[in-house]
């Protein structure tokens, strides 16, 4: 999926690269550079779904990564005039839903040897046919140094003619396609950074949510799920008797410390199916591999929602926290507090940034 490669000027020019991602409720985009190593926020922009769409899309649309090309492409041509960006080399993130994620094992052999392995195993687990789809994986590190060890293997699968789309969008969009990656590798490389502790990423989207293990700064498990965020707002609606808008408003400001009758209650009934995922996935990870969750990151556009940190916090008695992915990044202090409320929205667009900046 990745056609990563090094630029012999890069020790004379700082190098940019765009992130675009296309979600359920908008398109972000951003435009980072690196010098050395250190990372600036050049640029960002955003545009709601609502925008593009006539109507947004619903879940029973996943099948198609992306909804009408054309509309998609004007999207982004809209950001980047709007936003004054000039760089053209742009990596999109693939969504959880136009991937396919697995763990394995293969034995220990040659480097050489080891695609061909992944290629053979990699059947057993992707329902497509192989030829319809392109693989990318990782060899996850093993800690015991142990030569005769087997070797573990994320895989992630993409259909071809999801490719193929982005492949058109970029040139509709005149853009030049530098890489594809999938959502939970770049949320990975955005919120996980230097810890090596044994992490959970709880990624809250508008259609659906995941949930991401990584131990090590290794992504060893992505588990995606039905949750519809968009469904808060519509609770919030019934239990008040008030239009979408008006509740959206309410969720975002009050969230579950809200007073009003019913808002709270009505709330948690919807997010406790979530923190029952993520402790049936840690339960799994402990049994699986011997190794506790020690930390929760939040993100997706809900993340940020009055006492959510806090309510998974005191049902899963973990540390909970938000983590922003710009808080390395050098950029004009006057953003530092409109950057903290966008930063679960634009984590995976940064992530895959990231990663064209760091081949």
């Amino acid at each position: 999926m990745r056609n990563i490669f090094k630029n012999p000027f890069r020790i004379f020019f700082p190098k940019k690269m765009l992130g675009i991602d296309i979600g359920t409720a908008s398109i972000k985009v951003v435009e980072i550079s690196r010098w050395g190593s250190g990372y600036t926020l050049e640029n960002y922009g955003e545009i709601k779904s609502s925008l593009i769409f006539k109507e947004a899309p619903t879940s029973s649309e996943k099948s198609s990564t992306l909804l009408s090309t054309e509309f998609v492409a004007k999207g982004i041509k809209g950001i980047l005039e709007e936003a004054r960006i000039k760089t053209r080399e742009v990596i999109f993130s693939i969504p959880d839903f136009s991937t396919f994620c697995t763990s394995f094992e293969i034995p220990p052999m040659p480097e050489n040897e080891i695609a061909g392995a992944i290629g053979y195993n990699a059947s057993q687990y992707v329902t497509l046919p192989i030829s319809e789809v392109t693989l990318d994986w990782k060899i996850i590190s093993n800690p015991t140094a142990d030569k005769n060890a087997p070797l573990k293997v994320f895989l992630i699968a993409v259909p071809n003619q999801v490719i193929k789309e982005y492949q058109q969008l970029a040139a509709l969009a005149g853009l030049e396609l530098y890489a594809l990656e999938a959502e939970a590798l770049g949320i990975t490389r955005a919120l996980v950074k230097n810890n090596k502790k044994t992490l959970c990423l709880m990624d809250i989207g508008v259609q659906s949510s995941t949930v991401n293990i990584v131990d090590g700064g290794f992504l060893r498990k992505s588990y995606s799920f039905n949750f519809y965020s968009s469904k808060l707002a519509q609770v919030v609606a019934s239990a008040l008797g008030i239009d979408p808008a008006k509740a959206e408003e309410i969720k975002n400001k009050e969230g579950i410390l809200s007073n009003r009758q019913g808002v709270a209650d009505a709330l948690r009934l919807l997010i406790d199916p979530l923190a029952v995922e993520i402790r049936n996935i840690s339960a799994e990870f402990v049994q699986s591999e011997q190794k506790e969750v020690q930390e929760i990151y939040l993100t997706g556009g809900t993340a940020n929602m009055p006492g959510l940190k806090e309510y998974f916090a005191e049902n899963l008695k973990k540390n909970v926290s938000v983590s922003n992915c710009f808080s390395d990044f050098l950029y004009p202090p006057i953003l530092e507090e409109t950057l903290r409320e966008m930063a679960p929205r634009f984590s995976v667009a940064v992530g895959v940034a990231l990663g064209g900046l760091d081949a």
